[in-house]
């Protein structure tokens, strides 16, 4: 089978991850399809910062505020609608380009993880109750007992990919370190580049992290995250931007220390980005913030790639 070759721009939150492949994708008649979690979900567009439709200059995005926040989204869903779409904007002749940084999304569809027939909702529903009974924190040991190696990866308040792999064992006493291996040895249909963008400095990135909450704050961030507090986002709760701010909300912190505790997050969020990428040592890496020409040295990179 022949491969498509599909360009990847990956990278830590606030790097400049959208302006760069807006650039590649004009250049190199691409359609790009998102690799952000919480990008997904319509109305939130100020937390997931979304690009707005002058910031996408007329390149079709894919993947991009089409759910409900109360729905939820998983990375089975996701490698299985991207997949799909690889294959028809090839057919269309133009570059397939998967852009984010959600490194689970990312990594399962590069290794073509291979999720198998679906869960029983029973096992899934039995488990998010629960995590609503005893706290996600009881789930997370009850998965690190299982599947050290997984658990370990995320987050241990990461509720869906926990019960997604709890839900896995239990329908198919199988671990999700165990899935992913095997899925490794099954050759996908892509030929990948994966172009990471980052900085030498870590305090360039933090700086214009803190600048994005900054912006993000006299966008009516604290308006979208009252209104996704009051309508219960389930979907979408996971969302850096609004879960810092509902101290604030219940009158419990000012919002100058909500603002600086979302600073923070956000700041740490990009670390566990970064180290995630940075096992991947298939990433070809440029730097903003020393090579000013770093959107010709990717450009580069990807017209030698499709030659």
């Amino acid at each position: 089978m022949k491969k498509i070759k599909t360009i990847f721009i990956v990278g830590p939150t606030a790097s400049g991850k959208t302006d760069l492949s807006i650039y590649l994708a004009e250049k190199i008649n691409a359609e790009i399809i998102s690799a952000d979690s919480m990008q997904i979900y319509k109305n939130i567009p100020i937390a997931s910062a979304v690009p707005t439709m002058e910031e996408k200059r007329g390149i079709k995005h894919y993947l991009q505020e089409v759910l409900n926040p109360t729905e939820e989204f998983s990375v089975y869903e996701f490698c299985d609608i991207s997949k799909k779409l690889i294959k028809e904007i090839n057919e269309k002749n133009k570059v397939p380009m998967v852009v984010g940084g959600t490194g689970l999304y990312i990594d399962s569809l590069l290794n073509n993880i291979d999720f198998g027939p679906e869960n029983d909702p029973n096992i899934r529903n039995e488990l998010y109750k629960k995590a609503e009974e005893n706290g996600i924190l009881s789930l997370y040991e009850e998965l690190k007992s299982i599947d050290f190696e997984f658990a370990n990866k995320i987050s241990c308040n990461d509720k869906k990919r926990i019960i997604r792999a709890l839900e896995i064992y239990y329908t198919h006493n199988t671990t999700m370190s165990q899935k992913n291996e095997n899925s490794l040895k099954n050759e996908g249909f892509l030929n990948p580049l994966i172009i990471g963008i980052n900085y030498e400095n870590r305090e360039n990135l933090y700086n214009r992290i803190n600048l994005r909450v900054d912006i993000m704050a006299k966008n009516g961030l604290l308006e979208e995250a009252e209104k996704a507090l009051k309508e219960n986002y389930s979907g979408a709760k996971q969302a850096i931007g609004h879960k810092e701010l509902e101290p604030f909300i219940k009158g419990e912190i000012s919002l100058s220390e909500a603002l600086e505790n979302l600073k923070m997050q956000t700041r740490r969020y990009a670390k566990r980005q970064i180290t995630w990428f940075k096992r991947n040592k298939d990433i070809h890496w440029v730097y903003p913030d020393i090579n000013k020409d770093y959107k010709n040295e990717a450009l580069k990179l990807a017209e030698d790639f499709l030659k």
